[in-house]
């Protein structure tokens, strides 16, 4: 396991990813029991938790400042705590989308992308918390890895049959145009979980 003085290192990716795993949870369950009238304070909820996510990353960038010795490369640190950042941002934007689009009906595609999206942040937050023990999970790590891009694949895949389905069956620009913005978020989503699972990758395998 990490020594107790990199511990915070690792603990604050945990944290992190814990709060982009919070507002992806939120963001289904907006989308699942949708009600137009509930997006200020369903916003204002997930606003929260990426200001707090916003606070860890500091934080954690604080410390890295002052640190003599870090348990992997600075840069690498500094890559993992953006790039969690920026997933939970992802989570977020995609709300935003939605209520200044002023969408009042959640397409069901939609609803399965964000569910892809879910499992993809779990899997990214079990994988932080092996990855304290990097130097003897390798193994297991790497079947996370794979798990996230598998994952990944398949949030491509719903994108491209969701995108697919709008242009073909949808004849209102606008509405085209509102959802593309949309899916395209959602699919940015699941691109950030395996964006900081190749970053893990590296790292693991820079230090093997």
């Amino acid at each position: 396991m990490a020594k107790k003085q990199d511990s915070v290192y690792f603990d604050s990716f945990i944290k992190c990813t814990d709060y982009s795993c919070q507002a992806a949870h939120m963001l289904e369950e907006t989308m699942a029991d949708f009600d137009a009238g509930k997006m200020e304070e369903r916003m204002a909820a997930i606003h929260t938790v990426e200001h707090s996510a916003d606070m860890e990353k500091h934080s954690l960038l604080n410390t890295l400042i002052k640190a003599f010795i870090t348990p992997i490369d600075r840069e690498d640190i500094m890559m993992l705590s953006q790039n969690i950042d920026e997933l939970t941002d992802n989570i977020e934007d995609v709300l935003i989308r939605i209520y200044y689009n002023n969408i009042q009906q959640i397409r069901p595609d939609a609803l399965e992308l964000m569910r892809i999206v879910c499992r993809c942040c779990e899997a990214v937050r079990q994988m932080m918390e092996e990855f304290a023990d990097f130097r003897h999970s390798t193994k297991k790590l790497h079947e996370q890895i794979v798990r996230i891009n598998s994952m990944e694949e398949e949030a491509d895949k719903v994108y491209i049959d969701s995108m697919h389905r709008l242009h073909t069956t949808c004849s209102d620009p606008m509405t085209v145009m509102t959802w593309r913005e949309i899916y395209s978020y959602l699919e940015k989503c699941a691109d950030s979980c395996e964006h900081v699972a190749d970053i893990v990758e590296s790292v693991v395998m820079k230090n093997s």
